[in-house]
């Protein structure tokens, strides 16, 4: 593996690449080490760009940061809370700065995309992020939290790009943004809310990569399925129990593996992507229910396989 020479502070974690520098502070004392660049991608692959996060702080927004990163882009982390942000920025070195706002907010939303322009003059990558539900069956969604999860998913991920094309990219004659949306399609028992904003965002993928092809501009969705990350935690008990088994895969998806996605995405291999929903999520998306399906096992929990019948011989 390639190593990419960086300083580092004393006590950080080695998978983070960078130096405490936040904000036009001074950088905090150090010793340099030694840390990879990318695990599967060339050095060099985003050098010299410059990618917005929203939601980036933690999860995968957060892995998402650190790869684009690795693969030699600055990013900007954007989000609500401001110590959220500086302390995974603080981890990831000079190459990361935050912004606080709400993306809710149209006002906030402008002041974010002029940041990232102030600071780095140009905007490559927008990659929206930011999203968020709550568990509850549908018959009890009430009208207020119906219109919260869709301000969030629908509403912010529309200001955003839209924002970023006007500001960024149709000036430059080139972008791509990155919308992260919800597998599996077929819905989510306790979350159709969610289900049908990120349903929505897809269509509208599909509608900007179109609309927005002749500035240059490429829009790519990745559904997500069921990942290893704090998110999990907020929901209840007999959820977070099920959620692997309902994965084929057997496991939980990995917040490397969305990363490393998304610096695909973000690479000119994306490009061609444009209009694509990709999903990542262990064929998650192909079942409903756990796996195996219990009516299809044998008493010891397994598939049964039907036996051949020998060849007939000559």
């Amino acid at each position: 593996m390639e190593e990419r020479k960086v300083d580092v502070p004393a006590g950080s974690d080695r998978a983070l690449l960078g130096t405490t520098h936040l904000r036009g502070a001074a950088p905090a004392p150090h010793r340099i080490r030694r840390v990879s660049a990318s695990e599967i991608f060339a050095p060099g692959l985003l050098d010299g760009q410059v990618a917005l996060i929203t939601g980036g702080g933690t999860g995968l927004g957060r892995a998402a940061a650190q790869e684009l990163i690795a693969c030699g882009a600055r990013v900007v982390l954007a989000g609500r809370r401001a110590e959220v942000l500086d302390a995974t920025a603080a981890r990831l070195g000079s190459a990361a700065s935050t912004v606080a706002g709400d993306i809710r907010s149209d006002d906030d939303a402008r002041r974010i995309v002029d940041t990232v322009l102030q600071r780095h003059d140009r905007l490559d990558v927008l990659v929206n992020n930011a999203g968020g539900q709550y568990f509850v069956p549908a018959e009890a969604i009430a009208l207020r939290g119906w219109q919260a999860v869709m301000r969030l998913n629908v509403g912010g991920t529309t200001r955003m790009s839209e924002l970023a094309v006007e500001r960024a990219m149709r000036p430059a004659g080139r972008g791509t943004i990155v919308n992260v949306t919800l597998s599996p399609h077929h819905g989510l028992a306790g979350m159709t809310h969610s289900s049908a904003a990120r349903a929505a965002v897809e269509s509208l993928t599909r509608a900007w990569a179109a609309r927005w092809a002749p500035d240059g501009i490429a829009v790519i969705a990745v559904a997500a399925g069921h990942f290893q990350t704090d998110a999990l935690d907020k929901y209840p008990d007999p959820v977070r129990a099920g959620v692997a088994r309902t994965v084929p895969l057997q496991r939980l998806g990995q917040p490397r593996e969305h990363a490393w996605l998304v610096g695909l995405l973000a690479s000119e291999l994306g490009r061609a992507l444009s209009g694509s929903v990709v999903t990542l999520d262990g064929a998650r998306d192909n079942w409903f229910g756990p796996w195996p399906p219990p009516t299809l096992t044998d008493d010891g929990g397994e598939v049964p396989t039907e036996e051949r019948r020998a060849a007939a011989t000559r």
